[in-house]
């Protein structure tokens, strides 16, 4: 890890020190900086804050919102739940793959993008949907896809 990166983490857990029940919000601060936790992250962390690692990795690995692994800039959710599906959800995840050359589960090269199913956003009625950083695309069709992707540099 980058000697910037670990000032970066310094610095949020600069804001915590001496808090209680931080951990959660730390781990949300450290992901939003970097896009993602690394292992140097956890393990300044449970230096500075004299928390076992264990417990640190339990909770960064139990909530979706924290990644252990380098994401894109980003995050392209496609819905392959039922009413998804059915109206063609899985042709869209086909079109994102091709248009990102990449597959599910995977972040591109240039740390752009990183592609992942979920299995329902809760919005059925404007299926398929897209969800772009937060951003909700529905009724979206394949040849629709990359205009998409597109309006995110």
């Amino acid at each position: 890890m980058a000697v910037v990166e670990l000032d970066k983490v310094d610095r949020i857990i600069d804001r915590y020190v001496g808090e209680e029940g931080v951990l959660i919000q730390l781990l949300l601060d450290i992901q939003s900086e970097l896009n993602w936790i690394p292992k140097e992250a956890l393990e300044r962390i449970s230096e500075r804050l004299k928390t076992p690692i264990s417990q640190i990795y339990r909770v960064a690995s139990f909530y979706k919102a924290m990644s252990l692994t380098p994401r894109g800039k980003h995050v392209v959710s496609v819905c392959l739940g039922t009413a998804c599906h059915v109206r063609g959800g899985q042709r869209i995840m086909d079109r994102a793959k091709e248009v990102l050359s990449m597959t599910e589960g995977e972040t591109t090269p240039d740390m752009k993008f990183t592609l992942e199913r979920v299995n329902c956003l809760g919005c059925c009625a404007l299926g398929p949907v897209v969800v772009v950083d937060g951003e909700y695309h529905g009724k979206v069709m394949p040849a629709k896809v990359e205009e998409i992707l597109k309006g995110y540099d």
